[in-house]
């Protein structure tokens, strides 16, 4: 087993709170205003901290992580709104792509997409979104065969209880929380996702500057629509537990998987 954390971030603090008895603090470090604990979950050795909310706080988290703390991963767990109507509250999305829905060129209203960092201008249109890895998809995917969450009750459900699913999909990211069900079908219906939030692009553009493995692992907290800003304060820790309960059955896999560059020597140890 490496002797090297993985770094895991949280948005808010009832997504941490899940991790409960399984998270051992040992140390505590404060840079930029955000808190980072030292431990261990399960025994594996984590740098783990509350990111708070949007695309520029898990940036720079991710980099402190990557840079100070010399962690050898990223991993992020919480909730998201579902953009797929083929799911419901508690289902657990792990991105496979990652897409930046808010950043290209706005014309008419909408959006055209381009990768960030590539200027959105005509003629340099391309490819958009960041990826799993092959060879990580596979071996989480093995991983998730004999998974399954615990049951959702009615209460954290709508009132119906349920099974919630696990599956791999793409994860739209971009500043602005979804309270709309016709912008919801509409970004379905153009990047055929599963679930939007506010961060897991972001990480996966520090992530492959850096050249290390991300893992985004998000559970349904609401449907993204009219209704999303009383579902997610009524949904969310129940549905974040989910999120949790994966990341701490990933965290052995993700814990092995190599970094693809150098980075320089952390400046805090």
């Amino acid at each position: 087993m490496s002797s090297q954390p993985v770094g895991l971030i949280c948005a808010v603090p009832e997504e941490i709170a899940h991790f409960g008895d399984h998270l051992h603090i040992t140390a505590r470090q404060t840079l930029a205003g955000f808190s980072f604990l030292s431990g261990s979950i399960d025994g594996r050795p984590v740098v783990i901290v509350e990111a708070g909310i949007g695309k520029v706080n898990a940036a720079i988290v991710a980099t402190l992580l990557l840079t100070q703390f010399n962690v050898r991963s990223l991993i992020f767990s919480g909730v998201a709104g579902g953009l797929d109507p083929s799911l419901g509250i508690g289902d657990v999305i792990i991105a496979r792509t990652l897409i930046q829905h808010d950043y290209g060129a706005l014309c008419d209203g909408v959006i055209t997409p381009y990768q960030p960092g590539v200027p959105p201008l005509p003629g340099l249109e391309g490819p958009v979104g960041y990826h799993l890895p092959a060879g990580l998809e596979t071996v989480i995917a093995n991983a998730l065969q004999h998974f399954v969450l615990g049951p959702l009750p009615a209460a954290a459900a709508g009132g119906t209880p349920r099974q919630p699913s696990v599956r791999l999909g793409t994860v739209l990211t971009g500043d602005h929380f979804l309270n709309c069900g016709v912008t919801r079908e509409r970004l379905h219906s153009r990047f055929q996702a599963q679930a939007i939030e506010m961060e897991g692009g972001a990480l996966a553009q520090v992530a492959e500057r850096f050249g290390a493995p991300l893992l985004v692992v998000r559970a349904l907290s609401d449907l993204a629509g009219a209704e999303s800003h009383l579902d997610f304060p009524q949904f969310a820790r129940a549905a974040a537990a989910g999120a949790a309960a994966l990341v701490r059955h990933l965290l052995p896999l993700i814990s092995e998987m190599p970094s693809t560059s150098d980075r320089p020597a952390p400046l805090i140890r």
